[in-house]
């Protein structure tokens, strides 16, 4: 699907998104430029942006009281996440998606929700709907391979790995590879480790998921605390530094 979406606003973009994120309380403003359609599209994250097309076009065009309601609740259920509480996302998310049947293909924060709480087949049928509406998002293939991973094991999740366009970002990029080709975490941290912050956070962070993929829990865990206690991972708004939280405490690790 070849659709941009143009926003200049920063209070437009999600709190919850791929890097850059922002803070989690971003009113709408009329203020930006609708999506531009275009038949060669840049390779950016849709996490860069407002949770669904759904939401930019009733936006832009007034909307209707489901469809606001539905921004509110994944709004809700991100901060829920944020804080720890997961299964009370998923709720919200849920709401979401009863008010606004739209929204679903674009939840990819309700699909890391699932994931912890190891509803992953739902959770690998949540990505792959993402992935059908943005072929260029690695993120969401890499959380479809980790959720089938726990259902059918690697081999089999291998064979069943989402291919997607080339990420402009370079660490995520040799992520995607690791897990597609069997790579070699402990490199991958290597190879970023005097990066900038971001990416030394993304390295360890996806290290320890690969780890968890193969059940190696305490490899995952020196990863993972790693990257939770990261500068990025102390002070970034980014819904993947949430994220890491998620999962020490989802896990009983102690990381501060």
């Amino acid at each position: 699907m070849s659709i941009i979406h143009n926003l200049k606003t920063p209070s437009l973009l999600s709190p919850s998104l791929s890097s850059p994120h922002t803070s989690s309380s971003f009113p709408l403003q009329s203020s930006f430029k609708p999506p531009i359609f275009s038949s060669n599209p840049p390779l950016l994250s849709r996490r860069l942006f407002l949770p669904s097309v759904s939401g930019i076009w009733d936006a832009l065009t007034g909307g209707n009281n489901n469809t606001n309601e539905a921004v509110l609740a994944i709004r809700r259920g991100m901060s829920l996440f944020r804080q720890g509480d997961v299964l009370g996302s998923v709720v919200e998310f849920d709401r979401a998606i009863q008010l606004d049947p739209r929204q679903k293909a674009y939840l990819w924060q309700r699909g890391l929700s699932l994931y912890y709480l190891d509803r992953f087949e739902e959770g690998a049928e949540q990505f792959r709907l993402d992935v059908a509406q943005n072929p260029n998002d690695t993120e969401e293939s890499i959380w479809c391979y980790l959720c089938e991973a726990q259902l059918y094991g690697v081999d089999e999740a291998k064979k069943r790995y989402l291919e997607v366009g080339i990420d402009p970002r370079p660490v995520m990029r040799e992520t995607y590879n690791m897990f597609k080709d069997g790579g070699d975490p402990e490199k991958l941290v290597a190879a970023f480790s005097n990066s900038r912050d971001s990416d030394y956070f993304y390295a360890s962070l996806y290290a320890g998921l690969f780890y968890e993929s193969q059940s190696k829990s305490e490899a995952a865990k020196v990863h993972i605390v790693a990257a939770c206690k990261s500068s990025y991972g102390q002070r970034s708004n980014d819904y993947m530094a949430s994220l890491s939280k998620v999962h020490c405490l989802c896990r009983n690790w102690i990381f501060s």
